[in-house]
């Protein structure tokens, strides 16, 4: 599909109330409903409701492949900022609107209109939707939480944390982190988990918000990774024990639960993997063509000794520059770039959501370095077992941080 129409809203209930968005994309005759999102997001303002509903109807359109898109929403100010004529003065609209533009430059060409709002009443509609949704969640909530204190108990009385509801504002209590994510930031820093369960940042990474938190799973054994050969575009399915590798993964995360969905890369390897997972979780798989693995090229199916003897040269220098591909391959520089527009999707599809990323060494360590801000050396330096996990977590403000890398001890 080349064009799209994408129309978009969001609003508040008291400004900041209770708000939500919606963006619905047509197609390019505006005959046809393509897709529609609606989510409610807690206590914000119209104006950060109004570019949630931009960013989620972005991604759904690049989500259905899409190259060129018309935006039509009903707010000024967004209109006018994303057309670059205003400027983003409000501190807490710069990461909204540069989560924005990243998902722009990802396609041939973006326009913006301002329409008025009687034009935009599919879209609207799905933002009042999604405000009624927010207004039940904050009753819902709200008497939660005064039913423990009415009955003279506090936190300490519920030892299992209980989660507040997944649309909560982050100016209201942190939802929890799961259990598990707790007991290994508790195990490494030699510090018992918080009893809180706060998902905020740790106080020295300056991040602010609730993040989108990726699990980051290899996939299990295949024969090639048993005989340490490239393994990029190749298809080698799993071994029985990359099979039960992944029956041990899926179990360990299906315990610990709140998971959105799982995405993955579409080799087969990496497919068997998070089928597994969604099975074990009950959630449903997305397949992402921006996880695969490097295309290693001629080198596909070789040792490192073959490769390095087949061209010492090359072979060489590719190990220590990330802007040259392999012969007939691509670079890591190349993998980073459709890696990068992957994490933005995910940060914009799944706000404040954990996600399962089931995916190969390259993307996965490219993920982590992206998260830790580092060059390309982590490439080289970093081990990653089959089927281990990793933790990275993506802030709304841009912020980001590591959790967890290389676990396989449920192995």
């Amino acid at each position: 599909m080349t064009k799209a129409i994408v129309e978009a809203d969001g609003g508040s209930r008291g400004n900041p109330g209770p708000a939500g968005f919606g963006a619905v994309v047509w197609d390019a005759d505006r005959a046809e409903v393509l897709a529609e999102r609606k989510e409610a997001i807690g206590v914000a303002t119209n104006n950060v409701a109004e570019y949630r509903g931009l960013i989620a109807g972005l991604a759904a359109a690049a989500e259905l492949g899409v190259r060129e898109v018309d935006v039509r929403m009903d707010s000024k100010l967004v209109v006018e900022q994303m057309s670059g004529r205003w400027k983003v003065k409000h501190a807490g609209m710069i990461p909204l609107a540069e989560r924005a533009r990243q998902l722009v430059a990802g396609f041939d060409r973006v326009s913006f209109e301002w329409i008025p709002r009687e034009r935009n009443s599919h879209a609207d509609r799905l933002a009042n939707e999604a405000m009624d949704d927010a207004s039940v969640i904050a009753e819902v909530r709200d008497a939660g939480q005064a039913g423990p204190r009415d009955a003279g108990s506090g936190p300490a009385s519920n030892p299992g944390g209980g989660r507040p509801a997944a649309h909560e504002s982050a100016a209201g209590a942190e939802r929890s982190l799961p259990s598990w994510i707790d007991e290994v930031a508790g195990a490494k820093s030699g510090h018992a988990a918080d009893p809180a369960g706060s998902a905020a940042a740790p106080g020295w990474t300056g991040a602010r918000g609730r993040p989108t938190r990726l699990l980051l799973l290899r996939h299990g054994q295949t024969e090639l990774s048993v005989q340490r050969r490239y393994s990029g575009r190749g298809n080698p399915p799993l071994t029985e024990l990359g099979r039960e590798q992944a029956a041990r993964a899926a179990k360990h995360l299906a315990a610990k639960g709140d998971i959105a969905e799982v995405v993955t890369s579409p080799l087969g390897r990496a497919r068997e993997t998070a089928e597994a997972a969604a099975q074990a979780l009950g959630a449903p798989v997305r397949v992402l063509d921006g996880l695969t693995e490097t295309d290693f090229g001629d080198w596909e199916g070789l040792t490192f000794v073959e490769a390095a003897q087949q061209d010492p040269e090359r072979h060489a220098r590719w190990l220590g520059d990330p802007s040259l591909p392999a012969p007939g391959g691509e670079s890591f520089d190349q993998v980073r770039e459709r890696v990068e527009a992957v994490r933005r999707d995910l940060v914009a599809l799944y706000p404040e959501r954990n996600v399962v990323v089931v995916s190969h060494v390259t993307p996965i360590k490219t993920l982590l370095q992206l998260a830790l801000g580092v060059g390309p050396s982590l490439l080289y330096r970093l081990h990653l077992d089959l089927a281990s996990l990793s933790v990275a977590e993506f802030y709304p403000d841009g912020g980001a941080s590591v959790r967890l890398v290389n676990d396989t001890s449920y192995l």
